[in-house]
């Protein structure tokens, strides 16, 4: 599916941009081993969100919904998931991945081989017997890098095993013997191998902790908190004790309800969109404002952004807000290291707000972008190209040279390698064209936002989808 966009045009209106699809990750795979029922509203929708609650599923959880945004999960304890009957496809999802890799590695599905064993034996059918579970994606997922997870894990005494390269799928063999908690410093900041690495700890012997080199998103330790498990924080490191699961009979997840802010990853769209084109004016109502994901607004802001926040509630163990954005000229800025971790999934918006700045901006510190759903610091300095615009490649970021209010993109037909956030954020750029441009591969936006096209057309960008 394609994108094609008239150019020019404002943002104008109020709208709510679909769940967190972290949070909704996380929500999904906490509520299926804590005791009871969780109630969760506001749930991402998406093709990677469903298929999380897909891998549950398959694994013996009982969940109902979604409809309209709401999931009724029927838990099954720490140690309740079954084995599963076939892979398990995390499509596009290297959050669902790796996530789910760090609760596999501790399940004692050695227990269900037994009996899988005897009735195979009875049967005859070698092929009943399951002690394993197998991630698998789309091609896309396929090569993004596990040896990240893979290793620590090996190192806790998980049984996996990868395709080349430690790359997908992944084979994870249960075993007898439980995990044992370990000291792991992250060699990069990635909130997915600390969220691994935590889950893994709930079914470790010991004490886990983990060092991050820079603060990454911490929806899994505020969610922890949510389900009533206890964790320290304490500046860099995070500690949780898989002790309470083994010596302690009365320590587990207890269920909950969870309200779902909206995305600010999805939002960041519409951020630059407004402060980009003249006369936009755009209110996004409920979104999540985490300090470990509000990069994106800190960095524009640095640009010249005008974006008011108002309206600031928790909405259980997550900050909400309303985030109002006007345009303004932006100014180009050399960005801060500390501030990447916190916007590393809006930056194909953020290169689109850079090209109409007035001036130079500088990434370096972010090679983190060459192995997301693609390289994105490859894709987005090819489709700039393609604009119009002038890029400088580094190895580990980009140079960007603004127009500022001086041009605007030309036309042309952008290859968005078929990853969601490449093809939004060049559907935004269309707002600062002088002629048409055409998207090629943006049937994966459904996979984090799913009404994109529909939503931003309301809002005022001139967007129709296209087989």
């Amino acid at each position: 599916m394609n994108y094609l966009l008239n150019p020019g045009g404002a943002l104008r209106g109020e709208a709510r941009v679909p769940g967190d699809k972290s949070i909704s990750h996380r929500a999904v795979m906490l509520g299926a081993i804590a005791d009871g029922i969780t109630r969760v509203a506001g749930f991402l929708e998406g093709e990677d969100a469903l298929a999380t609650v897909a891998a549950f599923r398959k694994m013996g959880v009982e969940i109902e919904g979604p409809q309209d945004g709401e999931l009724v999960i029927h838990g099954v304890g720490l140690h309740g998931l079954t084995p599963p009957d076939g892979e398990l496809n995390m499509g596009n999802s290297g959050t669902a991945m790796r996530l789910l890799a760090g609760v596999l590695a501790g399940q004692p599905f050695y227990e269900f081989e037994a009996q899988r064993s005897g009735e195979a034996q009875h049967s005859g059918d070698a092929a009943s017997v399951r002690g394993a579970a197998s991630l698998s994606g789309d091609a896309s997922l396929s090569r993004r890098p596990m040896n990240r997870i893979i290793h620590p894990l090996r190192a806790m005494g998980a049984k996996i095993d990868s395709g080349a390269g430690g790359k997908p799928p992944l084979r994870i063999q249960s075993s007898a013997v439980p995990l044992k908690g370990m000291h792991h410093d992250l060699p990069i900041a990635s909130a997915q191998v600390k969220s691994c690495l935590l889950l893994a700890g709930l079914y470790a012997g010991g004490n886990t902790r983990i060092t991050e080199p820079a603060p990454t998103r911490d929806h899994t330790e505020r969610m922890l908190r949510s389900f009533g498990y206890p964790l320290i924080r304490y500046g860099l490191d995070v500690f949780i004790s898989g002790r309470f699961v083994y010596e302690l009979p009365g320590a587990r997840l207890s269920a909950t309800a969870l309200q779902v802010p909206g995305d600010i990853s999805s939002a960041a769209f519409f951020l630059v969109g407004a402060s980009i084109a003249p006369d936009s004016d755009v209110i996004l109502r409920g979104v999540g404002i985490n300090p470990t994901r509000t990069g994106a607004i800190d960095i524009l802001r640095g640009m010249g952004a005008d974006i008011e926040i108002t309206n600031a509630v928790q909405a259980g163990a997550e900050p909400v807000a309303d985030i109002r954005v006007r345009h303004a000229p932006l100014q180009g800025i050399e960005i801060a290291a500390a501030d990447i971790p916190r916007a590393i999934d809006e930056f194909p918006a953020l290169f689109i707000a850079a090209a109409c700045a007035e001036g130079r901006t500088v990434l370096r510190g972010a090679a983190e972008l060459r192995v997301k759903e693609s390289d994105r610091i490859a894709a987005m300095a090819e489709g700039l190209a393609t604009l119009g615009a002038e890029t400088e490649v580094l190895e580990d970021g980009i140079i960007i040279n603004g127009f500022g209010g001086r041009g605007a993109f030309k036309g042309g037909t952008v290859d968005s390698r078929h990853d969601h956030r490449i093809a939004m954020a060049f559907a935004i750029a269309a707002l600062r064209a002088d002629a048409p441009i055409t998207i090629a591969g943006a049937e994966t936006v459904a996979t984090s936002f799913p009404g994109f096209a529909e939503l931003a057309a309301e809002l005022g960008l001139g967007i129709r989808e296209a087989k």
